[in-house]
């Protein structure tokens, strides 16, 4: 099965890419940070979270295949206590290797248990995206609302009556820092949250072709192992499910003992092999006593003589 080594890859040369721009940009973007550093560290934060989890869909899918194809090479990993998509498929398995037989329902109902801890991850990863967007429109209207009743009180305490106009200026120019404030928020939430969005956005899109590819490829695997049935009988007289069900019972329990025969038959070759080996070292061995004997002999005749 082909390994999702190639889209972690990708993953991370795209988040190597943003880190450069973002360290080009930096004096920047702290300044605008800095704007509201409460709100835009909690978007920096999912931001993180987002990436790490994207990253995390796929590098557990490096043990899925791994039980995949030690099962499909004879060699099954008899703990599966790191799967979490193929656990089902692994206990109903268990420690057999070689061929299986799976019926029509029982392969549908193992692909919709592995898709739907699929979803579930996906799911999840997918909310974060929403977060972020939500987050950089929240700080939007929240910047604005502040600049709207700002702007309202500049204006209800502006005043242009008095000798003194370049005290009313300096007044002016304070009230405005309010309106400005709220502006510095409502634009850097909406920079960090949509600009968070997208790159989480893309990091999801890639551990989602991952997952897609990963579950094609076991479809098509499975399904080449799948035992199809027509019903049985001809069209006007079905055969009844618990037959049916009986005899894929039946079918399965005569591969097994078929199994079982075979593994008997490959240890009785074995005792064979290791039966006429101990006879071969039996014959050496009373060779060497023959050898040992006669020269007993001639030497007890010439101790006599």
């Amino acid at each position: 099965m082909t390994r999702p080594n190639r889209f972690v890859l990708r993953m991370v040369v795209f988040v190597l890419a943003v880190a450069a721009v973002a360290g080009t940009l930096a004096p920047t973007l702290i300044h605008i940070f800095l704007a509201n550093p409460g709100l835009n560290g909690l978007i920096v934060g999912i931001f993180v979270t987002g990436i790490v989890m994207n990253f995390r869909q796929v590098l557990l899918l490096n043990p899925e295949v791994e039980w995949m194809e030690g099962w499909r090479r004879g060699t099954p990993i008899l703990s599966g206590a790191r799967l979490r998509l193929l656990a089902p498929m692994a206990g109903m398995l268990g420690e057999r290797s070689g061929r299986m037989n799976l019926s029509a329902m029982a392969l549908r109902s193992l692909l919709d248990s592995i898709a739907a801890r699929l979803d579930e991850g996906r799911d999840l990863a997918r909310y974060f995206v929403g977060l972020l967007i939500f987050l950089g429109l929240l700080g939007t209207f929240w910047g604005l609302a502040q600049t709207i009743a700002s702007v309202g009180d500049v204006i209800g305490s502006l005043t242009v009556s008095g000798p003194d106009m370049a005290a009313a200026f300096d007044r002016l120019k304070v009230g405005l820092a309010a309106p400005l404030s709220g502006m510095g928020t409502a634009f850097s939430t909406s920079l960090f949250g949509l600009s968070g969005s997208l790159i989480v956005g893309f990091l999801d899109l890639q551990a989602g072709q991952a997952q897609n590819a990963f579950y094609n490829e076991l479809e098509d695997w499975l399904a080449s192992q799948t035992r199809l049935s027509g019903g049985g009988g001809d069209g006007e007289h079905p055969v009844p499910a618990y037959i049916q069900s009986l005899l894929e019972q039946t079918a399965d329990s005569l591969a097994e003992l078929q199994r079982i025969l075979a593994r008997g038959e490959e240890s009785r070759i074995a005792t064979n092999a290791n039966i006429r080996t101990l006879i071969d070292k039996m014959s050496i061995l009373d060779d060497h006593l023959r050898t040992e004997q006669a020269l007993l002999a001639r030497t007890i005749a010439a101790v006599e003589e």
